[in-house]
């Protein structure tokens, strides 16, 4: 088995394996049961291999000084405390979303904003966790997920290099997967700097290197794949002008079904890098080549 690999479920992640892509649903569902079910099914129809949540302890998570704040909401003017509150799913609604992945064949976890959040999500026995950039330099946080003996993958988005030499010196490179990520929603591309993806996997070439896309749009992700991304994630919505901070960075379902198969087509289209002539080129190379290859020399094996 290469190096570079991780176990996430029952699949294979790292190099020789297929992408593993991700859906992230985040807090695309606004507080709705019925909208999280409606955003999973669509992550299985495009072909996803996983959907992503987020979880957060809003009073751990919240500055204090932010509580009161008030702000409008789609459920009204309410303070920023309480908004956040609505966003947050509970025991109940993930125990419904565990049963619904589990029916649909589809893998989910979480991007954990806090350590209690990290043991509320143990119950459910996640195949692995996700630390959003902006947890990369709580290394508290990242060692609660990496100590639950899960697959860990680390986003770098609104990092120094620094700050991700810290991030994963904290952990260690076991059982670690690294995205490159800019946190800008939506990211322009010129600020993509896809060629990260080389730089981290020239740095850590025992861990598998993916890419978190913010961007609007899908042919970045493609080429973060073509020049060898092993895992991808990419916020999915039913509607990109629905409430929501993620919501315009966000892929719409058709849009997914649209990126997954683009990225099987760069997946087979890559190859090994072996020259061969195909038994399907035969009929045009005797119709049109004009002077035929010259015949091999003898090899050694021939002169005996």
């Amino acid at each position: 088995m290469n190096q570079a690999t991780v176990r996430i479920g029952d699949q294979f992640v790292g190099e020789g394996h297929p992408v593993f892509i991700v859906a992230e649903i985040g807090i695309n569902h606004n507080g709705s049961l019925d909208l999280a079910r409606r955003l999973i099914d669509g992550a299985v129809l495009a072909g996803a291999d996983a959907v992503k949540f987020q979880k957060r302890t809003p009073e751990i998570c919240v500055p204090r000084d932010q509580w009161n704040v008030m702000r409008e909401t789609p459920w009204g003017q309410m303070s920023y405390i309480d908004y956040r509150h609505k966003l947050e799913f509970g025991i109940d609604e993930y125990a419904a979303i565990d049963r619904h992945c589990r029916d649909r064949g589809i893998l989910w976890f979480a991007s954990c904003w806090d350590e209690e959040a990290v043991d509320f999500m143990e119950q459910f026995e996640p195949p692995a966790y996700k630390a959003a950039s902006a947890s990369l330099t709580d290394h508290a946080l990242l060692r609660k997920m990496k100590d639950t003996g899960r697959p860990l993958i680390l986003s770098t988005g609104m990092s120094t290099w620094g700050e991700i030499e810290g991030g994963v010196a904290s952990v260690g490179t076991d059982r670690l997967l690294i995205a490159h990520s800019e946190s800008t929603y939506p990211c322009p591309v010129h600020q993509l700097n896809l060629k990260v993806i080389h730089t981290l996997k020239a740095r850590w070439p025992e861990v598998p290197i993916g890419y978190s896309g913010h961007e609007t749009g899908l042919p970045p992700t493609w080429a973060a794949v073509a020049i060898g991304a092993t895992h991808v994630e990419r916020h999915i919505t039913l509607d990109r002008a629905m409430w929501g901070s993620d919501q315009a960075a966000s892929v719409e379902v058709g849009g997914f079904v649209r990126l997954v198969t683009g990225i099987r087509d760069i997946e087979a289209s890559l190859g090994d890098g072996v020259k061969r002539l195909h038994d399907s080129e035969l009929a045009q190379k005797r119709k049109l080549r004009r002077v035929q290859s010259a015949p091999a020399p003898l090899g050694p094996s021939s002169l005996s």
